[in-house]
């Protein structure tokens, strides 16, 4: 499965000169973890995450202190104050199984989705998660539909998101049929039987 196939786009972003409450109102409104930050031409340079946003943004609450504090007044910062430049990307036809590993290899729980430096949109672990909880009914459904619509005669199980298919004897349709299933979201694996 390709990373375009289950990306959220497009994405929600924000300039590096937005104000911190701006990226958390962005944050809240679209119920995502992180932002990418891009220039006035859609370009990526940057990522703003939610630990970015919040640090040292909630101050101590004065009835917890027996003496007042002595804080700073400093100036709402902007996005650019708190934002990472080093933001891991995938490209839009990159492997799905290339953005697991290197969400799970790291901290990074959503990765900006790149066309030619431009962000399209913003894949997360809890795309991933929506992705393969999907119900076997559905998977087994499309599947039987696309094979039908290939011109495939087969049998489909699927338990698990694991699909089996029982069915055609030429090579090159098992072939044939392995990709279609494997294009499938929800699918984990297919295995298929002439």
């Amino acid at each position: 499965m390709l990373v375009k196939d289950v990306m959220t786009s497009p994405a929600i972003t924000v300039s590096a000169e937005a104000w911190v409450k701006d990226g958390l109102r962005l944050l809240d409104e679209h119920h995502v973890t992180a932002l990418p930050v891009v220039d006035d031409r859609g370009r990526l340079v940057g990522i703003v995450s939610e630990a970015d946003l919040l640090h040292d943004v909630v101050h101590h609450d004065p009835r917890t202190q027996i003496l007042p504090r002595e804080d700073s007044d400093a100036p709402p910062r902007r996005i650019a104050d708190v934002m990472s430049t080093l933001s891991m990307t995938v490209g839009v036809d990159s492997d799905l199984s290339d953005a697991v590993e290197l969400m799970t290899s790291t901290a990074v729980k959503s990765l900006p989705v790149v066309d030619h430096e431009h962000v399209v949109g913003v894949v997360s672990r809890s795309d991933i998660v929506h992705l393969l909880a999907r119900s076997d009914d559905l998977i087994r459904a499309e599947v039987d539909e696309l094979l039908r619509s290939a011109g495939l005669s087969c049998q489909v199980d699927v338990d698990g998101g694991r699909v089996l298919i029982e069915g055609p004897v030429d090579p090159h349709q098992r072939r044939v049929a392995e990709v279609i299933a494997g294009a499938v979201r929800g699918v984990v694996s297919v295995r298929v039987r002439g």
